[in-house]
């Protein structure tokens, strides 16, 4: 797997907790998305750590096609 699979079309909200760390996946491989569950493993991809400064929503990229790790930055948008 040298390229990540497009696990969405749009971006993954979700509400995160200040203090909180949360493991994006890089890969599309994770059936726990946007999350990692370890299903890189054996692969170059590693999982993108975010720590959320405050409580709110943020957007999650669901393309992983984004230059902005693991936030959307509209790449979905994009052709396929």
């Amino acid at each position: 797997m040298s390229e990540a699979v497009r696990a969405s079309d749009t971006p993954f909200p979700v509400q995160v907790e200040a203090g909180k760390a949360y493991f994006w996946c890089a890969c599309g491989q994770s059936k726990n998305q946007p999350f990692c569950d370890g299903s890189h493993k054996g692969s170059t991809f590693t999982p993108v750590k975010y720590e959320a400064k405050e409580s709110k929503t943020v957007y999650f990229c669901g393309c992983k096609a984004t230059a902005n790790q693991p936030l959307c930055d509209g790449s979905h948008n994009r052709p396929k």
